[in-house]
């Protein structure tokens, strides 16, 4: 499955020689909108932050260096708890999920045997829950490489996941997502999250319809995307998404009996489909509706994650196959997208209550309450523009 803003690449040029760079680590507060412009003139004096400076680009001046240390303490205090954990609470526990999922494929396809109705069932929840977990936490655990602290392992856990998986490219994946998602997470025309709308859709039909036919559209729109990467990644992405749904169709053929070849494609659609409304929801729920900014007058990073970025309450089925950092944990993992799902929790606690001790917001809310604004507002939410917000009274 694609995982965020999967054209927003498309509309502000192509990535470069088939290499993204990644979104700040812990401790990082770099700008992206100031990549490529030259670095200010050390022989100029700028006034200091006890230099008292009352013009408006001293006050600016000022707030800027406030937000910063506010987000270089915050990382201070993540940083001492992520040293402090161990392997298995970095990454074991995630891939102990992921290896989990691997074992229950057997037996899903094997229940998919029976002729009766709640064997069958059981089988297609099973692989439906395993193909989300595959695609969705282990695709979205894998484009931040953070299922390893090895770069050419995390290479290879992407194109596992990412293309063999979930049929799509790993180098539009990664760059869509981590670097104009995160990079730029509510700018408008940037990562708006404005990929997620059709506004041709009326309400009911795009929140309980269209997602149904999100199976189809991943490896199309995966197709298209393979214009804009080098012809030897579209060839290894062509060969692992073949592979990845043949072996799915040939497994139903095979080992689960299906007769007929379209009945093992309905059956692929019914799985791979089988939470593709939450996945559809979640995307739109924890971004928009919350402010949007332009990209000359956006807030420091500290402050454009914590007004932009939303926490829905913990599910286990959904903290399984999609994970925290993307359900109960959406906010820490904005400010610290290295960290594997379980690290995101664990530090939950430490950023909620700085972030409200420092009187910065810390939006949560339910599924049912995002849910029932979704279709009151829509036409508002995801047909017409965001409006902009001016940061009055937070710096």
């Amino acid at each position: 499955m694609p995982l965020e803003d999967g054209d927003a690449a498309r509309q502000r040029g192509q990535w470069v020689n088939g290499k993204v760079s990644g979104t700040p680590g812990l401790g990082e507060t770099e700008d992206p909108l100031l990549q490529g412009m030259a670095a200010p003139d050390s022989s100029r004096t700028e006034p200091a932050l006890d230099d008292k400076d009352v013009t408006p680009k001293g006050h600016l001046q000022q707030a800027g260096q406030r937000e910063e240390a506010l987000m270089a303490e915050l990382s201070g205090l993540v940083q001492k708890v992520v040293k402090s954990s161990s392997w298995w609470e970095r990454h074991g526990v995630d891939i102990s999920i992921l290896g989990c999922s691997f074992l229950l494929l057997p037996a899903g396809f094997l229940c998919l045997r029976s002729a009766q109705a709640i064997p069958f069932l059981a089988g297609v929840l099973t692989l439906g829950v395993v193909h989300h977990t595959l695609t969705v936490k282990g695709s979205h655990l894998a484009s931040h490489n953070a299922l390893t602290e090895s770069k050419s392992w995390g290479k290879v856990w992407a194109i596992f996941f990412i293309e063999l998986c979930s049929a799509f490219t790993v180098e539009q994946a990664t760059y869509n997502h981590v670097k104009i998602h995160h990079g730029y997470t509510n700018i408008i025309g940037l990562g708006d999250s404005s990929t997620w709308k059709l506004p041709f859709l009326n309400r009911y039909v795009y929140m309980f319809i269209a997602p149904l036919a999100v199976p189809i559209l991943t490896p199309l729109v995966a197709l298209d995307l393979l214009r804009n990467v080098e012809w030897k990644a579209a060839i290894r992405t062509l060969c692992c998404m073949f592979l990845g749904l043949y072996c799915h169709y040939w497994l139903l053929l095979h080992v689960s009996g299906f007769q007929s070849p379209w009945s093992a494609l309905l059956c692929m659609l019914l799985t791979r489909s089988l939470l593709a409304h939450p996945y559809i929801h979640v995307n739109i729920f924890q971004h928009i509706g919350l402010p949007m900014f332009a990209a000359d007058r956006k807030p420091k990073r500290i402050h454009l994650m914590s007004l932009g970025v939303l926490n829905l309450p913990r599910n286990a089925l959904l903290d399984w196959s999609f994970g925290h950092s993307l359900i109960s944990c959406h906010v820490e993992h904005h400010l610290f997208p290295s960290l594997s799902d379980n690290m995101c929790l664990k530090i939950k606690p430490i950023v909620s209550q700085y972030l409200k001790q420092k009187k910065l917001p810390y939006n949560e809310d339910t599924y049912t309450s995002r849910l029932r604004l979704f279709l009151q507002r829509y036409e508002e939410l995801m047909v017409h523009a965001p409006p902009l917000t001016e940061l009055v009274g937070i710096q």
